[in-house]
């Protein structure tokens, strides 16, 4: 098939935003670019975003609706969807029904579904998983704006002066944006303070890191506060007229504010801290960027609004290079919030004030307007649990994984009498659950917008046609609001038609009492709207220094460090969890990609050396981590990084990749009292060591005839098929059921308790198992050549090529699979002595950066003076 013209679209993940050239190359493959023209990341694309080709195949798609195990036609499935949701509200009332939808949607899809279920069905009982990553943003811009606005850009990062990260390992969940940074750093002069903490890649180049202590972060923005106060640097002015503050604000400040109780509550040394405070001091052209480890705490909204009244009191706000700014997640995220995609939300940055309900219902000819906010997702799930909540539709997510205390959440799909999952993927861990399951349209296949984190609308086009019967997001709500009785109200053809409307109501009797305003869009025509450049809205908020609050000055909120928790008997250690590099959520689509699946291949709880000994355990090895709520196996990465105390659990694998990896089971599903967000920063566990007598790998083409049968089995992907990670006590003859049939050849060493097993069809090979108790095993990166190998080397059983071959080591950089062992052989054979010099050798660093401050630190530990040793005359 001949190749088709690229295609502008934005990319699937985080929400940076990135545009991407997406150019069909024949059935489902497709060349993957940065799009050079787009504002947001200048032709960049990350690790996942450069990889996006390998995601697209047809590999466990959803293809055909299903209800239970039978296959069903679109007529009969959602017949059946409108019918219970019909009876259930009829029996039980509107409340008895919830939406949980995702930042995965479309703008469109996120408006009809909110549209439908506050306006139609007459509740609020909609939540998203964005809930989960920035809704203590939301309820934080809300209190000290009166709107959640989002009051930077990112041209406001060409322009700072500083750079404060809190709570943030920008280098790997945000890459574009770090490099951005780094190249403001390298052409200004800009400086970079880290407040994290972990040591993550982010503080590699960084000008201070401040490890503090969980949940500080209160303390430590309050202190800074209060020295800018006692040093005279608060903007006056800027107070007087656009800023409001209670009574006792600045009395609160100075409680416990000094520098020697702010840094004995944040545990980092006073001189850090002063230094920090007088970094601060020094730039007004200040950026302070803030994500998950600010908003998913107990007290995250407190967080939020405590970084904000720092920028408010300084006059740091509204002014180029000068604003806090919360850095989202997910691709849409931002466009959930303007439709109204929270449950605390009514529609178009609008609450539920009678003149807003009113107002809605007008726009909307809406017959059974909700008056209320609805159930915050942990709250919607427990509600399931209590039966309160007895039909159920999930939408582009997987709360069976991601939600705190996983167990409880799929207790409650369990026991709910009828369950909706519409997803692109076959088969989740949520949709084990579902009693109908419709196939979605998938990244490649879908037509709409979204609006990444500072606030940018880009289309999103569709790449490929839809897989099997697959249909839009917003096709599937709208025919099931059809269904049940609101066909003129849900009468859209396209997805133009809902962003004009969706436009429309941002403008409607809004007369610049809310600063979200797409009026220039309300009467897009269908071409337009198809030739769509990405665009801003607000183009700098608060410039002025008018906000969207009666009386248009912003709010100082008094905010209180919350009583930090000692150390329990029973729980001694801190759990934090988090993302990694080249991965996503749970990794329905980032696991699909052989080289993305390399970088972090397995579940790691990542501690600190000396917690490792005290605790009797291994580097390397198998260890329980345990809460109050459940427990799950990880592999042990001794990090210095990690503070005493303290360990850290990636948020990704799931039952379909990992006997282990579950860390949805551990957090407590306790939330911020204004935002409902769950705390998953701070959660009392342990950890013990598990004992494993043998230790393997099995790597197969395709998959194998069944799981393996161990204690720690963890599935990775490959060119061709899959890799196996085992580990576990008693016999290891079980492993063998997972062996497809063919010729067999087998080489065992009792001595070492070894035995290594190939299959081969045809003299290709087909697998292999290595186990063994007390030996090593080889690298596993020769033998998956082997899987596409057209006959099998004599050397198989030995694990590796005839002859010397060089090992490239741990994965470094995904975009150009290059290892460590690579780069540290470059260094010495070619002197190399920067990154530059390694990207300009190897590749390595020049797509996404994300990799460059691990290049910087094998770089520094590679030409570091090695001590000599003299024999003794």
């Amino acid at each position: 098939m001949t190749e088709g013209a690229p295609i502008r679209t934005t990319c699937a993940y985080c929400g940076v935003g990135c545009g991407v050239l997406a150019t069909p190359l024949g059935g489902r493959a497709l060349r993957i670019a940065g799009d050079p023209d787009h504002p947001a990341n200048r032709g960049r694309l990350c690790s996942k975003g450069t990889h996006l080709g390998e995601t697209v195949g047809m590999e466990g798609r959803l293809l055909h609706p299903m209800i239970g195990a039978k296959r069903a036609s679109w007529d009969k499935a959602l017949d059946l969807v409108a019918r219970r949701f019909q009876e259930t509200i009829a029996r039980h009332g509107p409340d008895s029904v919830a939406f949980y939808v995702s930042g995965q949607l479309l703008t469109e899809d996120y408006y009809v579904a909110n549209k439908l279920m506050k306006g139609f069905i007459g509740t609020s009982n909609i939540d998203t998983n964005s809930r989960l990553c920035m809704s203590s943003a939301v309820a934080g811009h809300v209190r000290a704006f009166g709107e959640d606005i989002v009051s930077a850009s990112y041209d406001d990062l060409d322009e700072a002066d500083l750079f404060v990260l809190v709570g943030s390992n920008t280098a790997w969940c945000h890459p574009i944006v770090y490099q951005r940074i780094q190249a403001t750093r390298a052409v200004r002069g800009a400086k970079l303070v880290v407040i994290d903490p972990r040591r993550t890649e982010t503080c590699e180049d960084a000008d201070l890191h401040l490890a503090i202590r969980p949940g500080s972060d209160v303390a430590l923005m309050n202190g800074l506060l209060a020295y800018m106060a006692r040093e005279g640097l608060l903007d006056d002015n800027y107070l007087a007229e656009n800023v409001t503050a209670s009574a006792d604000f600045w009395t609160n400040i100075e409680h416990d504010s000094d520098l020697w109780s702010v840094a004995k509550t944040c545990d980092v040394a006073p001189d850090q801290l002063h230094r920090f405070f007088e970094m601060f001091a020094a730039n007004k052209r200040t950026v302070t960027m803030f994500s998950q480890g600010i908003n998913q705490a107990l007290r995250g909204t407190d967080q939020v609004n405590a970084i904000i009244n720092v920028h408010l009191a300084t006059g740091r706000i509204g002014k180029p290079g000068s604003a806090p700014f919360s850095i989202t997640g997910q691709p849409n995220a931002m466009g959930g919030r303007e439709v109204g995609g929270l449950a605390s939300t009514l529609a178009a940055h609008m609450d539920f004030a009678p003149e807003n309900v009113a107002r809605v219902g007008r726009f909307w000819a809406a017959p059974n307007m909700a008056t209320k906010p609805g159930l915050k997702a942990v709250d919607m799930f427990r509600a399931v649990e209590e039966g309160r909540i007895k039909a159920i539709w999930v939408m582009a997510t997987n709360p069976a994984v991601s939600m705190p205390d996983a167990n409880r959440v799929r207790d409650a799909l369990a026991a709910c009498p009828f369950v909706v999952v519409s997803d692109c993927i076959a088969d989740t861990d949520t949709g084990r659950f579902a009693h109908v399951r419709l196939p979605a349209a998938g990244w490649a296949e879908k037509d709409g917008t979204v609006t990444n984190s500072e606030r940018r609308i880009s289309r999103q086009r569709q790449v490929l046609p839809y897989a099997g019967e697959a249909q839009p997001d917003w096709w599937i709500i709208t025919e099931v609001a059809r269904r049940m009785g609101w066909g003129s109200a849900f009468s859209y053809e396209s997805p133009a038609d809902i962003y004009r409307e969706h436009a429309r109501l941002s403008a409607y009797d809004n007369r610049g009492a809310r600063l979200f305003d797409l009026r220039r869009d309300a009467a897009i025509g269908n071409p337009a709207y198809d030739a769509m450049e990405p665009w801003r809205w607000g183009e700098l908020p608060f410039a002025n220094g008018r906000f969207s609050t009666p009386d248009g000055k912003a709010r100082l909120i008094t905010t209180v460090q919350a009583n930090l928790a000692e150390p329990l008997r029973d729980w001694p250690l801190t759990l934090n969890t988090g993302r990694y590099r080249d991965q996503w959520h749970t990794m329905t689509r980032t696991g699909l990609s052989p080289r993305l699946a390399r970088h972090r291949e397995e579940p790691l709880v990542e501690m600190n050396p000396e917690d490792i000994d005290r605790l009797g355990l291994e580097d390397g090895g198998i260890a329980r981590v345990a809460t109050p709520q459940g427990s799950s196996l990880f592999r042990v990465l001794a990090s210095a990084g990690q503070r005493r105390g303290e360990i850290f659990t990636p948020i990704h694998w799931t039952d379909r990749q990992s006997t282990g990896g579950r860390t949805g089971l551990l957090p407590r599903p306790l939330t911020d009292p204004h935002s409902g967000q769950p705390g998953f920063k701070s959660t009392p566990a342990k950890v013990d060591k598990v004992a494993i007598e043998w230790r393997g790998f099995l790597i197969v083409r395709g998959e194998p005839k069944h799981w393996p049968q161990a204690l720690w089995a963890t599935r990775i992907t490959v060119p061709g098929g899959a890799l196996f990670e085992l580990a576990g006590t008693g016999a290891d003859a079980m492993l063998d059921a997972c062996l497809p049939s063919g010729s067999r050849i087998e080489a065992a060493d009792a001595a070492r308790g070894s035995r290594r097993v190939a299959i081969l069809d045809d003299d290709r090979l087909s697998a292999v198992l290595f186990v063994t108790r007390t030996g090593e095993l080889p690298s596993r990166d020769w033998l998956i050549t082997q899987l596409s190998a057209p006959q099998v080397a004599p050397t198989l059983l030995a694990g590796r090529a005839p002859g010397a071959q060089p090992d490239r080591g741990a994965l470094i950089c995904s975009c150009f699979d290059v290892g460590l062992k690579t780069i540290v052989s470059a260094i010495g054979e070619q002197r190399l002595t920067d990154v530059a010099a390694i990207g300009k050798a190897l590749g390595a660093g020049t797509n996404c950066g994300s990799c460059r401050p691990a290049l910087a630190r094998i770089l520094a530990e590679t030409l570091a003076p090695k001590e000599t040793v003299h024999a003794a005359e």
